[in-house]
């Protein structure tokens, strides 16, 4: 059983086509803050990952941005950083990864890039080598993230992902599903017979 007190979504630092993801991204903010969790992101104001940490804070959230230095300028606005509850800034982005992953009981991949890619998986590694049990969820908004599990499958079925059971990510398809799912997740705890993809 893992205790749900706060959440590092990962996400893009851009808004994507169109205003769906960020409209997703300011409703996940809030549910966040709705529930009384703290948000641990990456520290940017601007796209998706600004619009989650607006959205929890118009619902009185704690926000927690982790950003290392050399980004402050390109992926935020210091004056919209001093709004944030909470701001450390790493050296570098190995720093920011481990801070975020210490502070944080739930991991959430919203839509994005490389970046949000290479994080995503990193925690799932981390998952499947047994270094933590915490919830690990994918906001499949519009289905943005379909080929990714359809890649994970295929790694499953060819044999080369041997401990699945340590990984189950969930997914949902909608923001507001995000917080309940984790919440739930977070009480029943893992079971070793789940596969490695659990829909909600």
């Amino acid at each position: 059983m893992t205790m749900i007190r706060s959440v590092c979504v990962y996400c893009g630092s851009s808004n994507g086509n169109g205003g769906l993801y960020r409209a997703a991204g300011v409703a996940l903010g809030r549910s966040i803050g709705e529930a009384g969790l703290r948000l641990v992101y990456g520290g940017g104001t601007r796209g998706i990952m600004g619009a989650v940490a607006e959205g929890a804070m118009a619902a009185g959230g704690t926000v927690t941005g982790i950003i290392p230095s050399f980004l402050l300028d390109k992926e935020a606005s210091r004056d919209a950083l001093a709004h944030l509850t909470e701001v450390t800034i790493t050296e570098n982005m190995h720093e920011r990864k481990h801070a975020m992953f210490e502070r944080s009981d739930a991991f959430v991949a919203m839509p994005g890039g490389i970046g949000t890619l290479e994080e995503i998986v990193e925690i799932m590694t981390w998952g499947q080598l047994g270094r933590h049990h915490k919830p690990i969820l994918f906001a499949n908004i519009n289905g943005f993230w379909d080929p990714m599990l359809t890649l994970l499958d295929h790694m499953r079925t060819e044999g080369f992902v041997h401990t699945g059971h340590l990984v189950q990510p969930l997914v949902v398809d909608t923001a507001e599903k995000i917080v309940p799912a984790l919440l739930a997740a977070g009480s029943s705890g893992n079971s070793g017979d789940a596969p490695i993809i659990q829909k909600m």
